[in-house]
């Protein structure tokens, strides 16, 4: 261990893992470490009798649930855009050949207490009964509009700039009402709350031709797909990546104390007595907890059933987005449901999470929106944990911390998170120009 390396990252959770890749790839030399003797950190996948241990503080399960090996409980779950930044980064570091993706069942929008399907195209948008009769025309010609859309393309702007004009104004012109606004803001664009009305259009049009993108390449009932066994995949797949390129994983390593020199600048790592020298740290916010603030809680529920969500056309995988003014609240909720079609549970078994940004200290209570959509439940558990993010200036001490993982449930505020860490890191950007269709294990099967 006593070496030099151009690279230290602590922590085998989903950023880091990714970070640990993509410098890899660029030729750096990298340790990883980890003060478990499990991958993933924060974002582990857990079987029965470790979720038992960890929620309830004993090891027997109940019988009913079945094998506790045959489940791949995420701890923080995330569907991925199909044509998504996380995506093209794993088609980029070529991680894909260790990972087998199967398309998500549903993507849906809770609207007026109940659960509709979420438009994506102009044609979905006529057969939607989330909307009436004129508003569906009406929002049949803001679909077209965004889907001929093309930036490089003048003659499809219509005479509008949409760097100019903020999102609030284009609706405007299609005359769209709030209920409509609600699901295309917060379902298909994906915004966590509704500043985005007031800024430039051009960022809610492109997430927007995301999602249809995304959903038109599997044809399945939703832009997202998700790993066979879930993302506890994820970071195994890098830290072998990794190993490819002649990085080096450790994991169990305790302390992992970070040294400084006199000018204050990350100089290497302790642990067991060895120092590993550095030129940069890459690290959650855990193991640097002075060099961070708090800045939120998410609560969440993890629920056992035996049944899909109702509602949901059976889908055996599927997101629901609550968005926030649906609720009264100042943050949206998000539920998340897998089963044993994408083997994280036994045959007929299904995994439910609800989460949200937390604005109480009653989890039960706050998620209940959520949870009362589940129908019966075999087993619950709630749990909260503090979102922290960095305070330090990387460019004085060569620390690199990413932020704690909010409450979405799918991939894009994450990875835009280590694109920009990469950034900082690199001073330069990744490139995403790939090939999408090398992942060509998300086929369906």
């Amino acid at each position: 261990m006593d070496e030099e390396y151009d690279v230290i990252v602590l922590g085998t959770g989903l950023k880091e893992c990714i970070l640990s890749g993509l410098l890899s790839v660029d030729g750096l030399k990298v340790l990883h470490m980890d003060r478990n003797d499990y991958y993933g950190g924060e974002s582990t996948s857990l079987n029965l009798i470790q979720l038992w241990k960890r929620f309830r503080g004993s090891d027997k399960p109940p019988a009913h649930l079945g094998p506790s090996r045959d489940y791949n409980v995420d701890m923080i779950p995330k569907f991925m855009m199909a044509n998504g930044t996380l995506v093209r980064v794993l088609i980029h570091t070529d991680v894909t050949k260790y990972l087998s993706f199967k398309a998500v069942d549903g993507s849906f929008v809770y609207n007026k207490g109940k659960v509709h399907k979420v438009p994506a195209t102009d044609m979905e948008a006529l057969k939607s009964p989330l909307m009436g009769l004129f508003e569906k025309r009406r929002a049949r010609k803001f679909f077209i509009y965004v889907q001929d859309y093309d930036e490089t393309d003048p003659k499809t702007h219509e005479g509008l700039d949409l760097t100019r004009l903020c999102t609030k104004e284009l609706i405007a012109k299609y005359g769209l009402d709030d209920n409509t606004v609600d699901f295309i803001g917060h379902a298909l664009a994906l915004h966590r709350d509704d500043k985005y009305l007031d800024e430039p259009a051009l960022d809610t049009v492109k997430r927007m031709k995301l999602y249809a993108e995304s959903l038109a390449r599997f044809q399945g009932g939703s832009p997202y797909i998700y790993p066979l066994y879930g993302l506890g995949e994820l970071p195994q797949a890098f830290a072998r990546l990794s190993a490819v390129y002649g990085g080096t994983y450790m994991l169990n390593k305790p302390e992992c104390k970070v040294e400084f020199d006199e000018e204050g600048k990350v100089c290497g790592v302790t642990s067991e007595g060895e120092t590993a020298r550095c030129k940069k740290l890459v690290c959650d916010p855990s193991y640097l907890p002075n060099r961070v603030r708090k800045v939120g809680k998410v609560a969440r529920a993890i629920a056992f059933m035996s049944h899909p969500i109702p509602n949901t056309n059976d889908s055996h995988s599927v997101q629901v987005i609550l968005p926030q003014k649906q609720l009264g609240r100042k943050s949206d909720m998000y539920l998340f449901c897998c089963s044993y079609t994408h083997n994280v549970a036994p045959k007929g078994k299904f995994i439910a999470f609800v989460s949200t940004e937390a604005e109480t200290d009653r989890p039960e209570l706050e998620l209940k929106p959520g949870i009362d959509l589940l129908g019966p439940v075999d087993e619950l558990f709630f749990d909260t944990y503090d979102r922290f993010e960095p305070v330090n200036e990387p460019s004085l001490d060569n620390c690199f911390i990413s932020t704690s993982y909010d409450d979405t449930t799918h991939f894009e505020s994450t990875v835009s998170d280590v694109l920009s860490m990469y950034r900082m890191i690199t001073g330069k950007d990744v490139d995403l120009s790939v090939d999408l269709s090398a992942a060509s294990a998300a086929q369906e099967y």
